[in-house]
């Protein structure tokens, strides 16, 4: 009987924000925040590769994100200079299997330099020369149960996110498929797949709020 081997699990993966900035006169974008999602039932490791890792230093570009949980990875740029600005250079998020190391799924995540605000960044690297970046003794990231983070929202209300989240807290509070516990049409019944994603949903619309 020939062995047929297993075919890899792919997985989406989920990076906040989508693309990072950074400006040269103004050394408050200089250390950007990445937020890495985990929103499986199971534990995931993470690797960042970069297409230029001479530019930038990230607290540890490896590890591991419990399952429901929330990494932030540390990002600052190295190379401030004006003849980096207007170059787009990328991160590659890969997760793996835990503890197997198996790929199941990579994002994206661009990055440039302005000079200042308004400007447009100009080239694009070549999307197979990720490389490794080092690993840093500085213990700056931070791992974290979204349903026990709080914070307070200073900066005023996204009312899209928030219309959004209220959306997802009803769907998750409807009856899943196969219960028949509660007197309501059929299409009131939700699939699991469907409220795995309004689960996620939710989740990041808190991360949204959260940062507000």
């Amino acid at each position: 009987m020939m062995h047929q081997s297993r075919t890899p699990r792919k997985f989406p993966v989920f990076v906040f924000p989508q693309s990072i900035t950074f400006y040269l006169d103004d050394q408050s974008t200089h250390k950007q925040v990445l937020t890495l999602y985990n929103p499986y039932e199971f534990p995931v490791k993470f690797k960042v590769l970069s297409t230029a890792p001479n530019k930038y230093k990230v607290v540890d570009p490896e590890g591991t994100i419990k399952s429901r949980c929330c990494v932030d990875i540390v990002v600052r740029h190295n190379a401030l200079v004006s003849a980096n600005c207007n170059v787009i250079d990328k991160f590659r998020i890969q997760m793996e299997e835990y503890p197997t190391k198996q790929v199941i799924g990579r994002r994206d995540v661009e990055a440039k330099l302005l000079a200042a605000t308004g400007e447009l960044g100009r080239g694009t690297p070549d999307p197979d020369m990720f490389q490794q970046l080092p690993n840093n003794e500085d213990k700056q990231q931070k791992s974290y149960s979204l349903a026990a983070q709080t914070r307070t929202m200073d900066r005023g209300t996204n009312y899209v996110a928030l219309i959004a989240g209220i959306i997802c807290i009803v769907g998750l509070l409807l009856p899943t498929e196969g219960e028949r516990n509660h007197r309501l049409p059929e299409y009131f019944y939700l699939s699991v797949n469907l409220k795995l994603i309004l689960s996620f949903v939710l989740g990041m619309v808190t991360i949204i709020i959260l940062r507000l």
